[in-house]
């Protein structure tokens, strides 16, 4: 037990610093070669740009184990990286490809102020600019003040209650559908493998190494990414019919009868004065 708790603990913080890459790295591959970023939520780069700037700032507090602090900083510049080439390679308004769909569809929620769903990519830049330089200010203000440590675990303890939410979303959409058709079981598998990876990690750690926010928050996503995993093994794809994430249903409109009552009442209502036009396949008319 003492030589596997060794080499957790020697193998874990290179695993942890790299996570970033190794996770994303895929992702951003993806997307530059399609040249499209639909399916992909923008809501995942937001996340983790804040958890991370907000982690960089909790460290000046707490000195939290350096492949945590390493991390964070990967995190930011990866997750930057896969905001450009998913802004870049956005997909139009869905609305431009399907006329009906305003009419056969709940159009998307929208936010306040449109936040993180605006058409322009200035916006995002801004934010994450703007959200940094406030930090920055008040991390100057608070850092000579008693008030700084405070702070700062309260900073830990938001960015890590946000990062921890992350499998929510993935939740509710395979319960809602009880299944998990388009979700990879292989992602999965490595979720649940780098959470029991890094929980060993957190809890082999010297004391102090790494505090308890990143204890709790662990141990409330890895409970999450079981429930994924069983999610998985009780519905698997789910029921026939259900239609995977980021898949769309073709609209189409039914085509004309060509037979029966239809096309004889159709006959009656025209006369001599009438045309036919050859449209496609299908026969179109147009009165003189």
């Amino acid at each position: 037990m003492f030589f596997l708790n060794a080499i957790i603990k020697n193998i874990a913080p290179l695993f942890i610093a790299t996570s970033p890459i190794t996770s994303y790295a895929d992702q951003i591959y993806s997307i530059h070669k399609t040249r499209s970023s639909a399916g992909f939520s923008l809501d995942i780069p937001l996340i983790m740009l804040v958890a991370s700037i907000l982690k960089i700032f909790y460290w000046f507090g707490a000195h939290f184990s350096t492949s945590l602090l390493i991390q964070a900083l990967l995190t930011i510049l990866v997750q930057i990286l896969l905001l450009h080439v998913a802004l870049t390679n956005r997909a139009p308004p869905a609305h431009t490809h399907q006329p009906f769909q305003h009419a056969l569809a709940p159009a998307p929620r929208r936010r306040p102020y449109d936040f993180w769903q605006w058409r322009s990519t200035r916006p995002y830049w801004s934010f994450v600019t703007y959200f940094t330089a406030g930090l920055l200010v008040l991390h100057l203000l608070l850092s000579p003040t008693r008030l700084f440590i405070p702070y700062t675990d309260l900073l830990g303890m938001i960015a890590l209650a946000i990062e921890a939410t992350l499998p929510l979303p993935q939740l509710m959409a395979n319960w809602q559908r009880r299944g998990c058709k388009g979700f990879r079981p292989s992602v999965i598998a490595n979720w649940v493998v780098g959470d029991t990876f890094k929980m060993w990690f957190f809890f082999a750690s010297a004391k102090g190494e790494v505090p308890w926010a990143f204890k709790a928050c662990g141990i409330f996503q890895a409970t999450c990414d079981a429930g994924l995993a069983i999610q998985y093994l009780v519905w698997g794809d789910g029921p026939e019919g259900v239609s995977g994430a980021g898949r769309e249903k073709e609209l189409r409109s039914p085509p004309p009868e060509r037979d029966g009552f239809a096309m004889e009442k159709m006959g009656e209502g025209l006369g001599a004065g009438s045309v036919g036009i050859e449209m496609g396949q299908l026969p179109a008319y147009e009165r003189r």
